[in-house]
């Protein structure tokens, strides 16, 4: 009997952290935020320290400028210890990553490793042209 109300009691305190959890969120969202709502989102995790994501830093950074108020680029240093979880929530397995969100908040798009300016603005261009 003591078991049973063991499995009762975890699965309560589950179903609590659950909910608690998706109150945090708004619907679509990975992280609070994330993908913006009603635009085209970029997010890139990856790491200063990757030599990688070091060459795609200034990249995303000129585009940032050059889509703003028509796309969101964000950079996420999963290696930064504010962020911890947030690869996991993304499901990110190497860095850097970069995913594509539609305006609808709907991922359509995720690349590993470098990803060339011309790429990217290919893919910016074909979300926001939907």
């Amino acid at each position: 009997m003591k078991k049973l109300h063991c499995f009762i009691l975890i699965g309560v305190l589950c179903s609590i952290l659950a909910c608690a959890s998706a109150a945090a969120q708004k619907a679509g969202e990975v992280v609070a935020g994330i993908p913006v709502k009603d635009t085209v989102t970029l997010v890139d995790l990856g790491a200063k320290t990757c030599i990688p994501c070091k060459l795609m830093a200034p990249i995303l950074e000129e585009l940032g400028e050059a889509y703003q108020g028509r796309a969101e680029i964000i950079f996420i240093d999963v290696w930064d210890p504010t962020n911890e979880g947030k690869a996991k929530a993304f499901k990110v397995r190497t860095i850097p990553t970069q995913i594509f969100y539609d305006k609808q908040g709907k991922e359509v798009y995720r690349h590993l490793g470098f990803l060339d300016k011309t790429a990217i603005i290919v893919k910016l261009e074909e979300l926001l042209a939907e």
